[in-house]
């Protein structure tokens, strides 16, 4: 395993065991979910305080929680546009596999690419929180 992949997967594993995003804040302003009933991943995200903060409460794989993770710290205090420009830059990487610098820590996700079916686990944060984002329309 090369360096750069070792420090990809203790990344991946730390946000899975140590989450700091998880947990239903007291107040927000939009929530999303996504289930994915091939696996079992389910996830409810939130936004707070106009977008300044994003929780999620989540059951799934380390994949899944770890993309939640990465990607509440990617967003925050982007528009709504910016999040959708991120959410697709995040979706070509990990289809591609192909890091992308401006993605910075989700890079640890591009190593999904080599497992298809492990795309969708990663990509559900994502799912729910344009749902999220999509009611603030």
């Amino acid at each position: 395993m090369s360096e750069t992949a070792e420090l990809y997967q203790t990344l991946i594993m730390d946000r899975t065991k140590n989450p700091r995003h998880a947990g239903k804040p007291a107040k927000f302003d939009l929530e999303g979910h996504g289930d994915n009933p091939m696996c079992g991943d389910r996830i409810h995200v939130y936004v707070a305080d106009n977008g300044t903060r994003v929780n999620h409460e989540s059951r799934g794989c380390a994949i899944m929680i770890a993309s939640a993770e990465l990607m509440a710290d990617a967003v925050v205090g982007l528009t709504p546009d910016e999040v959708t420009e991120r959410r697709m830059a995040f979706e070509a990487m990990v289809n591609s596999g192909t890091p992308n610098p401006a993605l910075g820590d989700l890079n640890a996700l591009s190593g999904v690419s080599e497992y298809r079916s492990r795309i969708r686990c990663a990509t559900l944060p994502w799912s729910a929180l344009a749902e999220a984002l999509e009611g603030a329309k």
